[in-house]
């Protein structure tokens, strides 16, 4: 190419070796389908982290489902996740006990048997909510392991109530040592004598 050629460039790129390519349109192509695929995979992420949230695999899809398509009755939650309808409709049950789902009753006199609409509690509630749990259950377990290694009054954060009591010019615990200004240990010896 001489100085005097210009290239449009428009869609070429050079190749290692220096061979231009027509890669526009192909560009963009690869550029939506790697889209769509972390965009599957980010869903999939989320129906993992759903799973363990509300314990199985079938109540997140069915969360999501409703996420994504609220005031949907039970049969629209089966068709739209293809799950049996009466899986649909214990799960459902479920949730909505937990409180997990709100459910309405649908205003149309043609609703049958399948009057309720259902809507999913939004994401950020569901979250707040079992973080709290999580919480609880930490603590739990690290009471418990504290309790079980023996390790209870040492590694307790929780505060020690000492009573100092006055006896003549003494100062005397209820039975138990405390440390004073001057670093040495003040024992009740009143029965020593």
């Amino acid at each position: 190419m001489s100085a005097d050629d210009t290239s449009d460039g428009e869609g070429e790129t050079a190749d290692s070796d220096g061979t231009e390519t027509d890669s526009g349109p192909d560009v963009r192509e690869r550029l939506e389908q790697e889209a769509d695929r972390a965009r599957e995979q980010f869903d999939e992420n989320i129906i993992d982290l759903l799973s363990w949230v509300l314990d199985t695999d079938t109540r997140a899809r069915i969360y999501v489902h409703l996420c994504q398509n609220p005031d949907s009755t039970s049969n629209e939650v089966a068709e739209g996740t293809g799950l049996y309808p009466s899986t649909v409709d214990e799960v459902l049950a479920d949730l909505h006990e937990e409180g997990n789902v709100t459910r309405t009753k649908r205003e149309s006199q043609a609703a049958g048997n399948d009057p309720y609409e259902y809507s999913a509690l939004p994401p950020s509630e569901l979250v707040a909510e079992i973080v709290g749990d999580v919480q609880e259950q930490l603590n739990t377990v690290f009471s418990f392991e504290e309790y079980r290694d023996g390790d209870e009054s040492e590694s307790s954060d929780e505060p020690v109530t000492i009573t100092v009591r006055e006896e003549h010019d003494d100062s005397v615990t209820d039975g138990m040592s405390t440390g004073t200004s001057d670093g040495h240990d003040t024992h009740d010896d009143s029965d020593e004598s």
